[in-house]
């Protein structure tokens, strides 16, 4: 019997403005549900579980919105950047949306997509974009999220960690590092320690 391979692969996150200019490449492209799939994902830092039960009234009548966590049950309060709420208009003026009780990400057959579908689709969008990004799928979205705040809170990085730590329901700030990649990155630079 053949061993299946197990190789070590994690999704990878996005820099902000590179995925700020893929969502509107894909808007500018008339794909309009992809740009705001990804737009959600790295505005929201949601599961993609969580993401495919939005309705565009959750995401237009309020600057934010509640939900039930999928995997972990636990009520959530997400804030709507204004910016990328005049996106999530734009897109669903371009999809000429009639019932906003509707699910967001619906396929041409109207029904919500599958998170494999989405990854094939993600696959699609990282050949025809040319993104470098190594392993680009529905985790990258979320990822991203979290390196972006990660980054902007400069010297309250570790306020961030913490916050983020319990945003991404983590059992400590430890598995946020490592999840976000920023401790294989510190074990890194301590090689750069080293004088020859």
């Amino acid at each position: 019997m053949k061993q299946a391979n197990h190789k070590y692969q994690t999704s990878d996150y996005m820099e902000w403005d590179v995925m700020l200019s893929l969502i509107r490449k894909l808007y500018r492209d008339g794909n309009y549900r992809m740009s705001l799939l990804i737009g959600c994902g790295c505005f929201f830092g949601l599961r993609i579980s969580d993401i495919l039960t939005l309705t565009w009234s959750m995401l237009l009548d309020d600057d934010k919105f509640t939900l039930n966590e999928k995997k972990t049950n636990k009520r959530r309060v997400v804030k709507i950047n204004a910016d990328f709420q005049k996106h999530i208009w734009q897109c669903h003026d371009a999809l000429k949306i009639s019932n906003n009780g509707e699910k967001c990400f619906l396929s041409q057959k109207k029904m919500v997509y599958s998170t494999q579908r989405i990854n094939v689709l993600f696959k699609e969008i990282k050949k025809k974009y040319n993104l470098k990004i190594e392993h680009f799928s529905t985790h990258t979205m979320r990822k991203t999220f979290g390196r972006k705040v990660f980054e902007s809170a400069g010297e309250n990085a570790n306020m961030a960690l913490m916050r983020l730590s319990e945003l991404f329901n983590h059992s400590n700030v430890s598995v946020t590092k490592i999840y976000l990649g920023i401790r294989e990155k510190e074990l890194l630079e301590t090689y750069d320690l080293l004088d020859f």
